[in-house]
């Protein structure tokens, strides 16, 4: 059982009732100072993340906007400063790691010298769930321009532990978030591995036979991008069809059908599908992380979708839908497609007669059939154990917030 503290007493702060009553209530303008310098343009450009905190932009894997010029306007980050980013109501106030400069619309702050401060308890205090949560309370603006109010920040309340407090919390927490995050990296490396054990089955078993039945070109056992004017269905103007943007088509084959539009604002300028129809994505990233779908789940006869898609129409006397899709969400083909994309930097496409080209071993519909049964009980198996995988780790996630947040809080006692 977890110690606690012996004596508890009411709080000023909103988002904590109690704490330990020799703990004291501070202004963050009484503990921290903001830092708003310029000007240096050969500084590190920085990239303020939930997961990693402040971090060089070049050693962060996820994509983002970045600065082409006027580095002499962004604003410098100096090692252990704390940053309010645009995404901080929703994940907390984020410690640098590293020296460089950041958007300008962030405001970054630092402990004043004269306050009994230890950054590591702040580090955590600042990404735990009663604190984001108070957050909410400074947020200026709607939407994608939501921001923390700096000004109306700095006249916040935090608590203060005792400075010898401060740094037992914060050497405790390190170690334990620590030895969780390797259980996780642990869990997570697991899935990575089953998830390239399923491609590699899918590969192998769709080239299976390869010497005996016969290879064949997509364009002759299903129609590429097929047009309104072949589909033999009746299309009205005044239909509400289904929408689907790239945001709602994930990458392993899920179709969200919440978006319904009338075809009289769509059949100009998008891609159009029908029900059982295949959609790959045809840009960069989206293609190489396998974006794409077969449309059986389809909510309506047929709709309409982004212009990065390629549409695909099995014939179905020659292929089965099912079996053409795992062909075209195959490593094999986008591997591939990667190779043949055309175009520049952030735009490369894969051109449609590489999808019309693409050669795949075509065996009797009884076969294909065989495969697909195959296919279905191993990948079940595998995503059942990855569902099981990620669970865990979800569980184990919610245990170092809850930690955290009893820990910095003093609902737990850890000197």
């Amino acid at each position: 059982m977890q110690e606690t503290y012996s004596t508890y007493n009411p709080t000023s702060i909103p988002w904590l009732p109690e704490m330990p009553e020799h703990w004291e209530v501070r202004k963050v303008k009484h503990l921290f100072k903001e830092r708003s310098e310029k000007g240096f343009p050969d500084e590190p450009l920085l990239a303020a993340t939930q997961t990693k905190g402040v971090v060089r932009k070049e050693d962060y894997e996820t994509r983002t906007v970045t600065a082409q010029k006027d580095f002499h306007l962004l604003k410098l980050v100096r090692k252990e400063d704390f940053v309010i980013s645009l995404r901080s109501f929703q994940g907390g106030i984020e410690y640098a790691w590293h020296q460089g400069i950041i958007s300008p619309a962030y405001s970054i702050f630092y402990e004043r010298k004269d306050a009994d401060t230890y950054k590591g308890y702040f580090k955590h205090l600042f990404k735990s769930y009663p604190f984001i949560n108070s957050l909410t309370l400074f947020v200026t603006g709607i939407r994608e321009g939501q921001n923390i109010d700096y000004t109306a920040f700095r006249d916040a309340t935090l608590p203060l532990p005792p400075y010898e407090e401060q740094t037992a919390i914060a050497h405790y927490l390190d170690a334990k978030t620590e030895q969780i995050n390797r259980f996780i990296e642990k869990k997570e490396r697991l899935i990575a591995l089953l998830k390239e054990q399923k491609k590699a089955f899918i590969n192998e078993i769709l080239n299976e036979g390869e010497d005996i039945y016969p290879t064949i070109r997509v364009k002759f056992v299903g129609k590429v991008n097929p047009t309104k004017s072949s589909s033999t269905l009746k299309i009205d103007d005044s239909d509400n069809v289904v929408f689907l943007p790239m945001e709602k088509v994930s990458e392993n084959g899920k179709i969200d059908c919440s978006i319904l539009k009338p075809t009289l604002e769509l059949k100009n300028g998008f891609t159009f599908f029908e029900k059982g129809d295949i959609i790959v994505a045809k840009i960069t990233p989206c293609f190489e992380n396998g974006k794409g779908a077969l449309l059986s789940n389809l909510l309506t006869p047929y709709g309409f979708g982004s212009t990065e898609f390629h549409t695909v129409r099995a014939y179905t006397k020659k292929v089965n839908p099912e079996y053409l899709w795992w062909i075209l969400h195959s490593e094999a083909f986008l591997s591939l497609g990667e190779y043949f994309m055309e175009g520049s930097a952030g735009q490369k496409r894969v051109p449609v007669e590489f999808v019309k080209n693409y050669l795949a071993v075509i065996p009797s519909i009884q076969k294909q059939n065989e495969v697909l049964c195959r296919i279905k009980f191993e990948t079940d198996r595998i995503d059942t154990t990855i569902q099981r995988i990620q669970t865990e780790i979800q569980k184990v996630k919610e245990l170092k917030q809850s930690l955290i947040a009893e820990v910095v809080t003093g609902k737990i006692k850890v000197v």
